[in-house]
């Protein structure tokens, strides 16, 4: 295959809109569980009577390469105080999990799956020496109780053996011992192979099930890559088979899938969860850096621009546990739940709506996004996704000044004491595509850099199109950005406490009530593009970046029968029942409450 490697936090700095996103993020629940969320401030995990389990390595996972991007010390500090906590209670057996041992028979294992993982991106960011040995033992010791018969895989570790990857190939470039590779294939052959639910994905029912859960089907789509050096398997590009039977069936427009919380079918109006946002980006991750396929990337951008500043607030103060493409309100669901097997809180901001893990997970997001900005192979740079930042790496220096996606321009500064090839991904979309004022003879670029200075100027064009949905419904895309009418609408602060959890401003729970007409279509195909300029908030609900010129009507859309504050999946009717209204689309992860997928009637 032909293989990319990331850089670390070391090599890799964020600048520009990507370096103020970060910080907003460790401005809010990020930065900040560890002080007011008892499963993270009190856990097991640290010595406390709290979650025991997936939350401190969920949130370890987002907060430490987000602490060491931005070289944050005492974020960096309270990062080590976890880990430490983490090791000093490690069993000389090398049982790592806060479980007695009486218990381990009954302990799921995902939660050592998930901490070994973690512990890889911390030695990754930290360069802490006792990271290896720590996994070695922790491993090794997970094999030999697998190996007996002590413990076995069931429930989530079943259907996430393949975490346990991250880690293991992590030992395997260290040590390459045999007993790394029997743990591979004793993971495997516990593990559940997804070739035998995908007739149920086919089929989505209000059912709840590990084989359709929305999170265990993002993670599984970089199984393969992850898993087939170790296991001495051909890689077939399962994720792709995979894949185009869950977008046909359950597919979105952000090249997400629906699964409020499992599969939910073909409907801009059930949920998507945001750790299955999350999770699927970090598999095209790996996935690109496996496979070198540009598919992966793309789809990457299209999630990323979209799908998760979409389902956090602008502050990232609050986030929802499921978005939906068309949502017209976020208020309490009534009489019922329109989620399949989630609540009717599920689609509000806050701090921890329907479920805690999102609260935990939501914050790997971007910082493995930046991380995964420059990759490298052999003697070969690729600039794999156009984010802003600083490449500093055994003697060159690579500095990316853009607002990509926002517009379409980047100049690249290049310093090297060495020759080296340099590849820039320019998407598929991409026309006219410009470098240094010359056209472009290939989609990717490779440029031979010389020792010395070099500047590279990229710009290239995009058009505005209408995507074709589901039911004759259309979305305006430009490049990886997808544009929604923006619904206004008032806030409702809700501060309460419930099981010892308090909810106050700014991480209390947020209804936003609609105060806007979101019954629209398209009148014509005549889009023109708007570029502000990015501000503070690069994903702001009042100050978008470029937004769309649009020309739209009013229909009958209708509410779904008996819940007023979600519209029908169709509209009742395509028949106009107003003049043409020039309106200004907004970027999807600007728009909170949207209307995303909208029919085109004649003008």
């Amino acid at each position: 295959m032909n293989k990319w490697n990331f850089y670390t936090s070391k090599e890799i700095k964020p600048q520009g809109w990507l370096l103020r996103q970060l910080e907003i993020q460790a401005k809010g629940l990020s930065g900040n569980l560890h002080k007011i969320w008892p499963d993270v401030r009190d856990s097991a995990w640290v010595g406390g009577d709290r979650d025991d389990w997936e939350r401190v390595p969920y949130w370890l996972d987002g907060f430490i390469p987000l602490a060491y991007l931005l070289e944050d010390e005492e974020m960096i500090a309270e990062a080590k105080r976890y880990i430490d906590a983490v090791i000093s209670k490690q069993s000389q057996d090398g049982w790592l999990c806060p479980c007695r041992e009486e218990k381990r028979s009954r302990y799921d294992t995902w939660a050592l799956q998930l901490i070994t993982k973690t512990l890889t991106i911390y030695y990754d960011c930290s360069g802490d020496e006792r990271v290896p040995e720590v996994l070695y033992s922790a491993l090794k010791n997970y094999y030999e109780l697998l190996k007996s018969g002590e413990i076995h895989l069931f429930n989530w570790g079943k259907f996430r053996w393949f975490e346990t990857f991250i880690a293991l190939n992590f030992l395997k470039k260290r040590y390459d011992e045999k007993w790394i590779n029997e743990l591979a294939d004793i993971l495997k052959k516990q593990g559940y192979d997804y070739d035998g639910a995908t007739e149920l994905w086919k089929t989505p029912r209000r059912i709840w099930r590990y084989k359709t859960h929305i999170v265990n089907l993002a993670m599984m789509l970089k199984a393969e890559a992850v898993s087939c050096d170790l296991l001495g398997e051909e890689y077939t590009d399962k994720a792709e088979k995979y894949r185009q039977i869950l977008d046909e069936y359950n597919g979105t427009v952000f090249e997400g899938f629906t699964g409020d919380e499992c599969l939910s079918g073909i409907s801009p109006v059930q949920g998507t969860e945001l750790c299955g946002v999350v999770e699927q980006m970090y598999s095209y991750e790996q996935l690109f850096a496996f496979t070198g396929d540009n598919k992966w990337a793309e789809r990457l951008e299209v999630l990323s621009f979209n799908a998760l500043p979409a389902t956090i607030s602008e502050d990232m103060w609050s986030h929802q546990y499921d978005q939906m493409v068309n949502q017209i309100a976020c208020i309490k669901l009534f009489p019922f739940s329109h989620f399949g097997t989630n609540g009717p809180r599920a689609h509000l901001f806050g701090l921890e709506p329907n479920f805690g893990c999102c609260t935990a997970n939501f914050s790997q997001g971007f910082p493995k996004l930046a991380l995964s900005s420059f990759m490298h192979r052999g003697d070969t740079i690729i600039n794999a996704l156009m984010l802003p930042g600083v490449l500093n790496t055994d003697g060159i220096s690579i500095t990316l000044k853009t607002d990509y996606p926002f517009e379409n321009k980047a100049h690249y500064s290049i310093s090297a004491d060495r020759a080296f090839d340099f590849i820039i991904r320019i998407p598929s979309f991409a026309e006219n595509v410009k470098i240094n004022g010359k056209e472009a003879e290939t989609k990717d670029a490779l440029i031979h850099i010389e020792k010395g200075e070099t500047e590279i100027r990229l710009e290239f064009g995009v058009s505005v199109k209408l995507k074709d949905r589901p039911n004759n419904l259309k979305t305006v895309q430009a490049g990886s950005l997808l544009f929604s009418l923006p619904i206004p609408f008032k806030e409702k602060r809700i501060e309460y406490s419930k099981r010892g959890v308090e909810r106050k401003y700014p991480y209390c729970d947020y209804e936003l009530i609609p105060a806007g007409e979101w019954n629209y279509a398209f009148c014509s195909t005549d889009f023109s593009v708007n570029y502000n300029g990015v501000g503070d908030f690069p994903f702001s609900v009042s100050n978008p970046p470029v937004t769309v010129t649009a020309y739209m009507k009013k229909i009958n859309w209708g509410t779904r029968t008996k819940l007023k504050t979600v519209c029908r999946k169709v509209p009742k009717s395509l028949r106009a029942i107003s003049d043409t209204e020039k309106t200004e689309l907004f970027p999807y992860g600007c728009a909170k409450l949207r209307m995303t997928e909208m029919p085109l009637i004649n003008d």
